[in-house]
């Protein structure tokens, strides 16, 4: 009896520091009325095989013109220079493998993203294209533990009259926010990583997809692969902490209804959603 007694305490203690550990921002949580109602086109309303590719500013325009939310990547030239681009390299974008922060902002304007005539534009140019007509998610990518994207880019937004937020896959940029900039809406991205195929730290992935740095974070959002809504981290903090929930990314109609059971936005890509759900731009 003994023995069964202490296993129980040692499985309680177990499940209290779990629930401890995913819990997300609880007090005063930002509103996210200004987000409702929109839809978010996944890096712009892009067509890679057009003039209005993926991260560019046609496709922003695009996105604003359409009356949609935007999410979008921002990461540091080697002059650290904040730019908007999804990959580490030119690899995909612009059939350069080089590295995105080895390159100026005049050496990476060389280039041309897939066959338009789009330069991978700056943060800067983004939010004055945009101008608060349209909500934004921006995602910063951080590797590691190189902090330098949370020191350089919070300024430029920081005078941004518009709705944004940000969100990282990055603990450590979504921690910093919190501790520099607490009143900015921060979202954790997640994904479950082994099965998406991601290469690395099994443990560390193991971490990531099961939310348990939330205690480090306290994030006011989760934006979380649409493929895996019932990892029981996710659907814990959706039930019993009723954390608003991004859906990414939605890649046809179907796909959009069935996610809306158990996210509350959408991030979608590759296909133009029935406009009767999405919102006008403000006047």
């Amino acid at each position: 009896m003994l023995i069964i007694k202490i296993i129980g305490i040692v499985v309680l203690i177990a499940v209290v520091l779990y629930l401890l550990a995913i819990m997300p921002h609880m007090r005063n949580r930002p509103s996210l009325k200004p987000f409702q109602g929109w839809y978010y086109a996944h890096r712009g309303l892009h067509n890679n095989k057009t003039d209005a590719p993926e991260n560019t500013l046609a496709a922003f325009r695009k996105a604003v013109e359409a009356g949609y939310g935007i999410e979008l990547d921002i990461q540091l030239t080697k002059d650290k220079v904040p730019v908007v681009i999804h990959d580490y390299t030119l690899k995909r974008v612009c059939k350069q493998d080089i590295r995105v922060d080895s390159l100026t902002l005049k050496e990476l304007h060389r280039y041309t993203v897939y066959k338009s005539k789009e330069k991978i534009p700056t943060l800067a140019e983004v939010l004055e294209l945009v101008a608060g007509r349209v909500p934004l998610i921006v995602e910063f990518k951080v590797e590691a533990v190189d902090l330098s994207l949370c020191e350089i880019a919070p300024p430029l937004l920081d005078r941004y009259k518009g709705v944004w937020c940000m969100e990282s896959f990055n603990p450590l940029c979504v921690r910093w926010y919190k501790k520099n900039r607490p009143k900015v809406m921060r979202g954790q991205l997640s994904d479950h990583f082994a099965k998406s195929g991601e290469k690395g730290n099994r443990l560390l992935f193991w971490f990531l997809k099961s939310l348990i740095f939330n205690f480090l974070t306290k994030p006011d959002f989760i934006a979380y692969n649409h493929h895996y809504p019932n990892t029981w981290s996710l659907v814990i903090d959706k039930a019993l902490y009723r954390i608003p929930t991004f859906a990414w990314t939605i890649r046809s109609q179907e796909e959009l209804e069935a996610a809306r059971k158990r996210f509350d936005f959408m991030i979608f890509d590759r296909f133009i959603p029935k406009k009767e759900a999405s919102h006008s731009i403000p006047s």
